[in-house]
Formats: C-alpha cells, structure tokens, sequence
C-alpha cells in the first residue's frame, strides 16, 4: 500500500510543474506538416484523451510520446487487491493524413486477492487514417487498425492476442471539445473472447494553463471466450468475458509551460454500472511531449 501511495504522490506532484497541444505534428516523416493545425488559437485545440489510454484514440495526425501510470483498485467483493501499469506510447505522423500508432506495451505490476504476478505487456501497434480534418469548422474524422502481438508475459492477464478496428470523431464549439471513438476487437485464438468498447470525451479551455476533462468509457462482449470467467476487467485484467462495464473519468489537463509542447494530465474514474466486474476505481496519470 506504500508502494502505492508513494507512486500516486509523485505523479501528482508532476502535476505541479506544460503550451496546448497542437492538432497537427510539427514533425512528418513525409512531406510538410499541416499549416491550418499548426495556426489553430489554442482555444480550439483538444486535449488528447486521458483515460483508457489502450483503446481510447482521437482523430488527429500528431507525433509525440505519451507516458502513463495507472493505479487501479480492485473491487473486495470480487477480486481484492491492486494493479499499477506503467507504459510509453509512441505516435509518429507518416504524412498530414496518416500516422503509426504504438498504443500498447510497458510493465503490470499485479498484486490481488490469490494472484500477485508482475510482467511485461503485448505490444499493440496500428495504422490511423485521418481522412477529414476541417479547421474552419474544426471537425475531424478517422478510421485505424492494429494488432496487438503477443510479445509479453501469458501470466499477465489483459494480454491477448487480437486485432483492432476504431473509428472516431472530433468537434470542437469554441472552447469546448468533443469527441467520440469506438473499437472493435477480435481474437484470433478462441480462447479469448471478442469485444467492443466505446469512449465519449469532452474538455474545456479555461485558459492556456488549464482545461478540464470528463470521459465515459464503455465495453462490451459480444462473443465469449471459451470457459470465459463472469467478470472482466478489460484492459487491466481481461478474462474473456463477463458484464458491461461503463465507467466515468474526471480529471484535467495543465500546461505551465509556454516554450515547448508538453503537458501532464490526470484523472479518477469509477464504474457507473454496478453488476459483477473488476472495476473498482482507478487514477491515471499521463505526460505528453509533442514535436
């Protein structure tokens, strides 16, 4: 528990020591970035998602690194215990239009109720497609697919072999952003079941220091796996089945810094829905440099 709490304490003083985001990367592997992204006032800028960093992707070309730290709680009913993750994601712009998406690795560190298993995570990686991007109206739009490769630890739970489809959209209303992603994942090996999930995400401009973020995550099986287990933790501990879940994030991001493109975000989130399931509660902690 003190290993936890201290970790949680020095993510939260991170917070105290970040320019907005731009929409567009300053940097493309080919051809020029794109010029009506990189002029954009900052209050028409997005936050870039905060939490369910695995599967939550928006629609905009950018190049930069993210780091996370997850504290997620267990439920005692159900499964007690904890789960910290620690992952680096990596999104480079191929052109205005298309950028790779490292979306999944790092380390879990798991200790529960019977279960106390640390290791490696899979590797997901994929393909956006940013096929609508109108600054004018500042509305956005994109499709991607990844793979997850089973380069981690089969004794870490939410590694699973599979392939991923997402679609998402961006509006922004002056200061006030919105948006929206949905995934579909399928598994190759039917011992893994196939799921959905889908992430609602809105943030504010206060100003340029500050913005306020409210997510809604939600996930869903819809095939099975086999001897599927009656509850699910989806990212964090995935059995290959169980109830809905649908969780609420409330956090915000800050941004001190002037000079260069980096910003630490945070987050709390809690099950809204309340059948059996390994949700208890969680905080999420994230850095993003981009260039």
């Amino acid at each position: 528990m003190f290993k936890s709490l201290s970790l949680v304490a020095a993510s939260a003083l991170a917070l105290a020591v970040s320019s907005v985001q731009a929409q567009s990367a300053k940097f493309v592997l080919f051809g020029d970035h794109n010029a009506d992204g990189q002029a954009q006032a900052d209050a028409d800028k997005f936050v870039h998602p905060v939490t369910s960093p695995y599967f939550h992707e928006d629609s905009f070309v950018t190049s930069d690194v993210r780091a996370w730290y997850v504290y997620h709680n267990f439920p005692g009913k159900v499964l007690g215990g904890e789960a910290h993750v620690a992952a680096l994601q990596v999104r480079l712009a191929i052109t205005q239009d298309f950028q790779l998406v490292a979306y999944k690795d790092g380390y879990t560190w798991l200790n529960a109720d019977a279960i106390d298993q640390d290791g490696w995570n899979d590797v997901g990686a994929g393909l956006k497609w940013s096929f609508l991007h109108d600054y004018k109206s500042n509305f956005h739009a994109a499709i991607g697919a990844g793979y997850e490769f089973p380069f981690g630890e089969s004794k870490v739970l939410q590694n699973n072999e599979e392939f991923r489809f997402w679609a998402s959209m961006n509006k922004g209303f002056g200061p006030l952003h919105l948006g929206a992603t949905g995934n579909v994942f399928f598994a190759p090996d039917s011992s893994q079941g196939d799921y959905l999930s889908w992430h609602l995400h809105a943030d504010y401009f206060l100003c340029r220091f500050i913005s306020p973020v409210v997510e809604v995550n939600g996930y869903h099986y819809f095939d099975e796996a086999d001897g599927a287990g009656p509850a699910s933790g989806i990212d964090v501990s995935n059995l290959g089945g169980g109830e809905d879940v649908i969780t609420l994030g409330l956090g915000a991001e800050v941004r001190p810094f002037q000079e260069i493109d980096l910003s630490f975000r945070c987050a709390y989130e809690l099950p809204l829905t309340d059948e059996t399931d390994l949700y208890g509660w969680r905080l999420t902690f994230s850095a993003v440099y981009a260039f």
